[in-house]
């Protein structure tokens, strides 16, 4: 009697101790109106979530702040739907997306800190289907559907937009010489 009841005490503490060693799930449901969400992508220092949201039959991209779960507002993004395969800069800077304008796909980057946005066009006979922004957001990798093949394109943002550093490193342009 005494052997059973041990064993069960062991069987309940060992259960309690997993249980507490398991990772924090969260789910994110802000309305009842959001039917799916996909394409999760994490900002480099873990802070940002952008995912594509399916809102009242739209895919929209969503921007979320981990620390308090908001909603951040993206000024640019807010058309030119349906949205795919976004893609964020080391701090959350810049987020990139696949747009759709018409019977068009572009790439669209919208820098969050000056509020303004970039627009990749690409040939007509090229679409884009995927993309990955470069952490410090001077580079994007692009896959396109050209001709009925696949094909990965690297373009240089270095010259448009601002490198996105991790917060406390300066970056190269801007370090002093020393001599």
């Amino acid at each position: 009697m005494v052997k059973s009841d041990l064993q069960k005490i062991v069987i309940f503490l060992s259960c309690l101790l997993l249980s507490s060693c398991g990772s924090r799930i969260e789910r994110f449901q802000d309305s009842l109106e959001i039917r799916s969400q996909q394409d999760p992508v994490l900002s480099g220092d873990g802070q940002k979530l952008a995912l594509i949201v399916e809102y009242k039959g739209r895919l929209s991209v969503q921007l979320r702040d981990l620390r308090n779960g908001e909603v951040l507002r993206l000024r640019h993004l807010s058309r030119n739907q349906p949205h795919s395969s976004p893609s964020l800069s080391w701090n959350g800077r810049y987020l990139a997306v696949i747009a759709q304008r018409g019977n068009r796909r572009l790439v669209i980057i919208e820098d969050r800190l000056t509020g303004r946005s970039h627009h990749l066009l690409t040939p007509r006979e090229r679409i884009p289907l995927r993309l990955s922004l470069a952490p410090d957001a001077t580079q994007v990798a692009i896959q396109m559907a050209d001709k009925g093949k696949w094909r990965i394109e690297l373009f240089d943002l270095s010259k448009t937009i601002e490198s996105d550093q991790p917060r406390g490193r300066i970056s190269n342009t801007t370090s002093p010489v020393i001599r």
